[in-house]
């Protein structure tokens, strides 16, 4: 039996003995097939052999530095030798003989050549079928430099290792780099100068096929990122081990990961494969097997072959790859299959060869990787169902990238595993070579070579860039399918189509029209009659958010009326020739019809040289008249004059400045038309078009009243790109503020609001300065359809919003008029008084949720679970998250999960999903973002915010690894995601119309915590928070997802790929840990563990459990960080918040604060020349409301203003207090009038009597034309003492009765009082009315009542009638009074009289007011003597009863003019002085 054993091992090792031998040729046949040279060919060579000699030349001392590769005549003399010389002569001591082969051309290939795009225009060589040399190896005798070595890219000697960064290295000339890209292989080598293997891996053979090898540096490759890899026989580089058995066809990535090993690898040709064997008649005799050589840090070497590598490689890559204009490689590797066999054949199949190479570069950021194809002899291996003899049939090998961990994969089809994967050496034409396949490998595998190949419907189609301005002009280089010169192509962009123009097989150019759209729009491509099948998504970028490619160097463009203009540009985004010339014109937009009008004004500068910067002169456009005058805002281009000197397309790249003002051009125009006041005839216009359009104020949300609670309403705001504190403090157009926000999507009509808050976090308002918080009408991305006036993004803003900012206060005065209506009327801010802060739920660690209501529970669930989910159909919104297992710790498995993805959607919204990256991914981003299934990235300026169909996502603007995500939806939800060491959390923001509109996980939103546990039937489950297997089995349970709709709960959101379903995430079974204390499930073993989680979460509890899971400080930490977020968060949100709101500024004047909470004081002052009025200070409360003004609102008056102010208010103080005043004498004297004649009848108002009246009375009373009398008028001057008590006509105390004559009074004096010594006095004239007893009105001519008819006008004439104003004599029966009879008459006149004071006197001071009666049957009360008036008519009346012809006059008449004074008529001629009887003694 050991026999037997010994036997059979010997066999075995006989067997294997053999096939070593097979495998492997011996290092001495090696050598001898490498340096043998047939006879025969050694002939043709000496024959075909031309000597030069080379005389060295004096050179500079550069011991660092090859000498240059170009011989120039400078450095090397060359003179040609005879023509034939059948062996090399003698050389001298100053040069020496070279032999030059001149070798004609191999015969052309069955697969033709194409042009390449190369720096001297040279075309590759042809390929036949086998791997020949394009010339006949020479070795020594072609390129030597000063060490001896021959630099012929095919030479099997590797260079000398001597990488050097030293100044003034090599420099390659463009023959030398248009040799270098002329051949189809790069470098390997056999062979070096120190007698080693070269690049050559004799270490991988079929018994060790891998290798493993340090990169010593990063290379990203799909999104991970190595520093080593190990490279495999079987055609690929790894950076991981491979499953232990493979099965056909094979699939990745591997589906069951972790469960089986799915490796990262980049697969040239994935097949099990040995190494072959060569002919001797092989004209390349290097070693079969592979090769592999790296070289680093090539960006500053200045050694020959670092150049040469370097150079050779950036233009390979830049002209073969679209987007890959800048790129400038830092390190190669370079991996090579010469002469590989498929594993399992017999016979001569090692004969059966195939040679390919892989080259890798990076800059650490990009990764190229190029795939030379030289030649396939076999398709598969036997394994794979390949025969044994030619390789052909089964599976053919695979051709593409994993990965890797079951993430992602690429299969480069038609070829991979295909029958048609011998076609890759004939396909591709990457740089112009059949064979040459190139991919952009670092984050995406993005295909470089076109492919004719493959048909379908849908076909990825690869273009650069992929954004571009909505303005136009972008030169966009496509690669997808072959193209043909004489074949056309069309490319849609959107609604716009162009023609395509040819540059080669693997690209056409397209340049991007005016696109009136944003975002993500349908971009296409036909190739002659196909249909459009090519396509992808094209970024379109808002003018005032695309990335800025002209650059002013001050605001002085935003002037009226600048004296310079200086802009700059990067002259390489134009043409690297900076001998170019470039065209600026300047073009302008306006809205005056239905479509949006962008328009060409003038040429700048008609012919610049590029050199990156222009100074822009106003003064030298004053003499312009354009027709499009009425443009007030436009763009300035910078374009190439003459394109195809520089690039042989007839296509320039347009560069697009921001959106500027038009004043510094436009100025005399306007002035010419407006005069010099034309700002505010444009403010004007702009003001009368405006008030015609709609108010959208309502529309808008409200602004927060802080900066803290703007930042935290994420589902309604969103930073302003004008007013950044993060990217963009300038805040041009809002001096003084810090940040603004501005709605994040826009609202139903359109618009946009726009809140800026000051350096100490207060909004700031256009009441209180021109540079406050400005709502838009026109949102800066527009409103569907786009094509229409005043829905294009960003132009009908500034069309209607920014236009008249310039126009109505920018360019005039703050105080102005215009800008004041534009301020206050047109475009005010909205205060924060109703501002309502949104509620806010969250998850965090491992999983921990906090409800809208503030209920804190965990819930370890394994799956996809609703988060939240509107219970209104109207209004209808969904959050899902997915839980993932944790990693195991050191003790073993974790039963816990962690939240890994977020999945939402609005009522008819694009689906957003947000995804955690695995662990070694996160190197550049750290989340990835979904829209629609679809990958997008916000890594440049312009896309870092991104709209789609009904929402809105963007990532802060100081961050480029995209750790935090917050999305926007249109009805007021948001949606942050948050990312820390590969820990997330997601916060969930709602306005309050989806209060009691709620379920799932995060609760009922009602303030009230009891419903938080609704289950999907609207039932609410009876759970404590302190059992968490009830909540897990009972509430958690019923929110988890599958893939098809379930009834309340909805259908997952989540992108599937690769297979994986609901299922393969969602495990119902799973138990999670459902002791929440750690001092309660840890062992007492670990009481260290416990002791560090107490010192690192203190009383949070949460983090303390996730301590005592995981073991992991990173998550614990972050733990804590989320839930005290979290609950900050909801408690700044809970505030109530109190603001008083606007308080108007004073016109031409200031506030000196803006302040508006609770407790502020603001104070005014007015402009110089003004006067204040009104409250000086103004508080705002705690109630929310501004204190009452106790002088009135405050306001700002112009000095003669202000004094006629004054007048006016001490005349209608006059007014107001006077004629009151006068009305309640007058009721009160009427009042008490009236109370005094019911009492007494004929009782009569004691008035002060007027001196005029008086001397009126005394004359009238004295005259009688025929009395001569001498009594002196002097007589009646006699003082009076007003302080003293006078009786009259009564007899003194103690002394006899006097009785005095009677006198003649002179009252010739006109104007002399008769009771005073004083001065002249002003006359008053009146009028009085006759009444009878009863109050009825007399006819003046015959005493008869007047009618009601006649009453009124009377009552208009006097309406001082008194009833108790009555005169001596009798009443009439027929209504007047009868006059005395002439005895009686007589009688009166004798009476005695006082000079000083009589009855007259009292009745006619002051007397206008009463009304005097003709008779009266009682003498009067004050006892004075009766007046009667002058009427001719009233003396001549006959007594009743007598006829009017027989009846004499009772008295003649006075034949003067009748006069008043005061209001009283003269009285008559026969009045004598109170009787005694009646006499009352009157105090003066």
């Amino acid at each position: 039996m050991r026999f037997k054993l010994f036997v059979v091992c010997a066999l075995a090792c006989g067997f294997m003995a053999y096939v070593l031998a097979n495998e492997n040729i011996s290092t001495e046949v090696e050598d001898q097939i490498i340096n043998t040279v047939p006879a025969n060919k050694a002939n043709k060579i000496a024959q075909a052999a031309e000597f030069v000699e080379i005389v060295d030349q004096p050179k500079k001392a550069t011991p660092s530095s090859p000498s240059p590769p170009a011989a120039a005549a400078s450095d090397k003399k060359v003179q040609k030798a005879p023509a034939v010389t059948p062996k090399p002569s003698p050389t001298t001591s100053a040069g020496k003989l070279v032999p030059v082969v001149h070798v004609a051309p191999l015969a052309a290939s069955s697969r033709g050549t194409d042009d390449i795009l190369t720096v001297s225009g040279l075309k590759p060589q042809p390929k036949s079928g086998a791997l020949v040399m394009p010339f006949d190896y020479l070795g020594e005798l072609y390129d030597l430099d000063s060490s001896g070595y021959n630099w012929d890219p095919n030479n099997n000697v590797a260079p000398p290792d001597t990488p050097s960064t030293a100044a003034g290295g090599y420099t390659i000339t463009s023959a030398r780099l248009a040799e270098l890209r002329s051949n189809f292989m790069y470098w390997f080598f056999d062979k070096d100068n120190y007698g080693g293997r070269g690049d050559y891996q004799f270490d991988i053979h079929a018994s060790m096929t891998q290798l493993h090898k340090n990169l010593n540096f990063q290379m990203p490759f799909y999104g991970f990122r190595f520093n080593y890899t190990r490279l495999s026989l079987n055609g690929y580089l790894e950076f991981s081990d491979p499953p232990e058995y493979l099965t056909y066809p094979l699939v990745f990535p591997i589906k069951d990961w972790p469960n089986k090993r799915d490796p990262s690898f980049m697969g040239i040709f994935f097949s099990k494969c040995r190494v072959g064997r060569i002919y001797p008649s092989d004209l390349d005799q290097r070693t079969p097997g592979v090769y592999f050589r790296v070289v680093r840090d090539l960006m500053g070497r200045t050694d020959r072959f670092g150049v040469e590598v370097r150079e050779r490689t950036m233009w390979d890559i830049r002209t073969g790859v679209v987007g890959a204009d800048t790129f400038v490689p830092k390190h190669v590797v370079i991996a090579t299959w010469k002469n590989v066999s498929f594993a399992g054949g017999i016979d001569n199949s090692l004969f059966t060869t195939n040679t390919f190479q892989m080259v890798l570069a990076t800059d650490e950021v990009y990764t190229y990787a190029i795939f030379n194809y030289a030649v396939l002899n076999w398709l598969s291996h036997t394994e794979a169902g390949g025969d044994t003899t030619k390789g052909e049939g089964g599976v053919p090998a695979f051709v593409g990238f994993n990965a890797g961990n079951g993430t992602q994969a690429y299969e480069y089809k038609p070829y991979s595993q295909n029958m048609v994967i011998r076609d890759l050496a004939n396909r591709g034409w990457g740089n112009g070579f059949p064979g040459r396949h190139i991919f952009r490998i670092d984050e995406q595998i993005l295909i470089g070579s076109c492919n004719k190949d493959i048909d379908a419907a849908l076909l990825p189609l690869t273009f650069a860039p992929e954004s571009g301005n909505m303005l136009g002009g972008q030169v966009v280089n496509i690669t997808g399918p072959c193209f043909d010169p004489s074949i056309r192509v069309t490319c849609h962009f959107d609604t716009e189509s162009v023609l395509g123009t040819y540059v080669d097989r693997n690209r056409v150019i397209c340049v991007q029209p005016f696109l009136k759209a944003e975002g993500y729009i349908r971009f296409q491509i036909s190739v002659g009659t196909q249909r459009f099948k090519w396509r992808g998504k094209y970024f379109v970028e808002t003018p005032a958010a695309a990335t800025e490619k002209i650059f002013f160097a001050t605001d002085d463009v935003h002037k009226r009326n600048p004296s310079e203009i200086r802009i700059t540009w990067n002259a390489f985004n134009l043409t690297s020739n900076l001998n170019a010339n470039v065209m600026i014109s300047l073009w302008g937009y306006r809205e005056t019809k239905i479509e949006p009008q962008l328009e060409y004004i003038d040429v700048i500068e008609a012919s610049y040289t590029n050199t990156g910067s222009y100074v822009i002169t106003p003064s030298n456009y004053l003499t312009r008249h354009n027709i499009n005058n009425d443009m007030q805002f436009g763009f300035l281009q910078i374009n190439l004059t003459q394109p195809e000197q520089y690039s042989n397309l007839a296509l320039s790249p347009i560069l697009w400045s921001r959106p500027i003002p038009l004043a510094w051009y436009m100025a005399p125009q306007w002035e010419q038309k407006h005069g010099k006041r034309w700002p505010r005839a444009l403010c004007d216009n702009w003001i009368r078009a405006d008030r015609f359009l709609r108010n959208f104020a309502a529309d808008l949300p409200l602004c927060p009243c802080t900066l803290e609670q703007a930042v935290l309403d994420l589902g309604r705001f969103r930073p302003d790109r004008e007013c950044d504190k993060d990217s963009n403090p300038s805040c041009l157009r809002h001096r003084g503020a810090i940040h603004c926000v501005v709605s994040g999507t826009p609202v139903a009509q359109g618009a946009e609001q726009q809140c800026c808050y000051d350096r100490y976090g207060f909004l700031m308002l256009t009441y209180d300065q021109m540079w406050g918080s400005r709502p838009r009408r026109i949102h800066n991305l527009g409103k569907m359809p786009w094509n229409e006036a005043s829905k294009v993004p960003s132009l009908s803003m500034w069309f209607h919003d920014m236009r008249p900012f310039y126009s109505c206060c920018y360019w005039q005065e703050e105080q102005a008029v215009g800008c004041e209506t534009y301020r206050f009327e047109r475009r005010p801010s909205q205060d924060c008084v109703a501002y309502q802060a949104p509620g806010i739920a969250g998850v965090f660690g491992d999983p921990h949720l906090i409800t809208f209501d503030g209920s804190a529970y965990t819930f370890n669930g394994l799956g996809e679970f609703v988060l939240a989910r509107s219970t209104d159909q109207s209004e209808r919104f969904e959050v899902q998250g997915r839980f993932q297992q944790l990693p195991p710790n050191y003790y073993g498995q974790v039963m816990a999960t962690q939240l890994t993805a977020l999945a939402m959607r609005g009522n008819t919204t694009t689906t957003i999903e947000v995804r955690l990256r695995p662990l070694h991914a996160r190197w550049r981003y750290r989340l990835d973002v979904l829209a629609d299934g679809r990958k997008v990235y916000f890594d440049r300026e312009s896309l870092k915010f991104q709209h789609f169909d009904g929402v809105t996502v963007y990532t802060p603007t100081y961050l480029l690894n995209q750790s935090q995500v917050v999305v926007q939806f249109d009805a007021g939800i948001g949606v942050e995601v948050v990312e820390n060491e590969g820990f997330m959390t997601g916060r969930v923001f709602l306005p309050w119309k989806f209060i009691n509109k709620t379920a799932g996980l995060f609760g009922n939103w009602s303030f009230n915590p009891l419903d938080d546990f609704t289950l999907p039937n609207g039932q609410v489950a009876s759970i404590n928070l302190n059992d968490m297997r009830s909540l897990y089995n009972n509430f958690g349970l019923k929110w988890m997802l599958t893939d098809r709709d379930v009834p309340n709960v909805g259908a997952a959101l989540f992108t599937r790929e690769f297979g994986r379903m609901a299922s393969y995430y969602s495990n119902a079974t799973f138990q999670p840990n459902f002791v929440m204390d750690p001092a309660d499930f840890l062992p007492s073993n670990r009481s260290y563990d416990l002791e560090r989680a107490e010192e690192l979460c203190g009383e949070c509890s949460q983090c303390q459990y996730d301590y005592a899971m995981t073991l992991n400080r990173d998550l614990a930490h972050f733990t804590k960080n989320y839930y005290d977020s979290l609950v900050n968060m909801q408690a700044e949100n809970a505030k109530r918040v109190v603001s008083c709101g606007v308080l108007q500024t004073p016109r031409f004047g200031r506030k000196l604060s803006f302040d508006f909470m609770p407790g502020a004081k603001v104070a005014f002052e007015c402009n110089e020349g003004f006067i204040l009025v009104g409250d000086q200070r103004r508080e705002c409360l705690s109630n929310g409301l501004w204190n009452l003004p106790e002088y009135g609102y405050t306001e700002c008056l112009r000095e003669v203003y202000y004094t006629r102010r004054v007048a006016f208010i001490a005349i209608g103080i006059i007014i107001l207090v006077i004629v009151p005043l006068m009305l309640c004498i007058v009721c009160g004297v009427y009042r008490y009038r009236q109370k005094q004649l019911k009492e007494d009848p004929h009782w009569q108002m004691t008035l002060p009597r007027s001196r005029a009246g008086s001397t009126r009375n005394l004359r009238t009373l004295n005259y009688d034309p025929e009395d001569d009398s001498d009594t002196d008028a002097s007589t009646l001057k006699k003082s009076r003492s007003y302080d003293k008590v006078y009786r009259t006509n009564e007899p003194l105390p103690g002394k006899p009765q006097i009785d005095f004559p009677a006198k003649k009074w002179d009252l010739d004096m006109q104007d002399e009082d008769v009771t005073s010594s004083e001065g002249e006095k002003p006359k008053q004239t009146g009028r009085r009315s006759l009444r009878s007893a009863s109050g009825t009105e007399l006819d003046q001519h015959d005493g008869t009542p007047i009618d009601d008819g006649h009453r009124h006008d009377a009552e208009d004439e006097d309406d001082d009638f008194d009833e108790a104003d009555v005169h001596t004599g009798q009443l009439h029966p027929a209504g007047y009074h009868q006059p005395l009879s002439p005895e009686e008459a007589d009688q009166l006149h004798q009476q005695q009289y006082s000079p000083t004071f009589s009855g007259v006197d009292s009745r006619t001071s002051g007397a206008s007011s009463i009304n005097y009666t003709p008779q009266s049957a009682a003498q009067n009360r004050f006892g004075g003597v009766p007046v009667l008036p002058n009427n001719t008519q009233y003396y001549n009346r006959p007594p009743s009863g007598v006829p009017a012809a027989t009846a004499t006059p009772l008295r003649v008449a006075p034949t003067g003019p009748l006069t008043q004074d005061s209001g009283l008529p003269s009285p008559p001629p026969l009045a004598t002085s109170p009787t005694p009887s009646v006499q009352k003694s009157t105090e003066v």
